[in-house]
């Protein structure tokens, strides 16, 4: 039997989940992994949660790692500094919800847990064209991780690379949001928002990039929100 094993990074976010269900679409036995590391609520943990079951995944692994510890990001502290942004700004400067590292410690976790279980693929759901201008998210960076990929395992030494799988990485937010329509992906069951109360704020980056991509796509979104921008109404 062909070995169709893939390790997906499911955050509970929107872009995570419409990359899980582009795998689901492969027909690939998804092994999902959910990082918890210190983010100051667990409702994207739990969504992720929800993604996981609905795309039948082999198994869901929740790692626990603390970031906190070294600090650096506003994610931690909950004290958001990019509130009442012009959205044309998002994207121009590195914001405080960045968090040093993230994906690199994540997909080199993802990696071992490929070699583990012997999968082919890692897929996660990087954007480098409506994203918050996290230095992680770009083309260059996915193609520098996999340069390490090739050479940093005894899976790619005898010559069975795992491949990092991005198919995000250069669709706009609305182009995502159709793709995710045509998957019959369940927005309601992802969260955007970087606060972790019962709706979701309307404010910060992320749930300003959303809006933008459902009101581009006409795309009614599912989810509740505290209060929307001029601009959606």
């Amino acid at each position: 039997m062909k070995n169709k094993r893939t390790v997906c990074l499911i955050s509970g976010g929107l872009d995570s989940c419409v990359t899980a269900y582009i795998a689901k679409q492969l027909d690939y036995d998804i092994y999902s992994l959910t990082f918890s590391y210190g983010q100051q609520h667990n409702k994207e943990i739990q969504c992720a949660k929800k993604i996981s079951s609905e795309i039948n995944s082999k198994k869901h692994i929740i790692f626990k790692i603390d970031l906190n510890i070294f600090g650096g990001s506003s994610l931690f502290t909950g004290e958001f500094k990019n509130e009442k942004k012009n959205i044309s700004e998002i994207g121009k400067v590195i914001p405080s919800t960045y968090v040093p590292a993230r994906n690199t410690i994540f997909l080199s976790i993802a990696l071992a847990y490929s070699e583990v279980i012997n999968a082919k693929s890692i897929y996660i759901g990087v954007n480098s064209t409506d994203y918050s201008g996290y230095p992680d998210c770009r083309p260059e960076y996915i193609k520098a991780f996999q340069n390490l990929t090739n050479i940093a395992t005894k899976k790619s030494i005898e010559g069975n690379n795992t491949v990092i799988k991005s198919p995000l990485i250069n669709l706009s937010k609305a182009q995502i949001i159709k793709k995710g329509y045509n998957l019959n992906v369940p927005f309601k069951e992802t969260w955007s928002c970087y606060r972790g109360s019962d709706k979701a704020c309307g404010k910060c980056d992320s749930c300003l990039l959303r809006l933008k991509g459902f009101k581009e796509s006409n795309i009614k979104d599912p989810i509740s929100y505290e209060s929307f921008p001029e601009w959606y109404k």
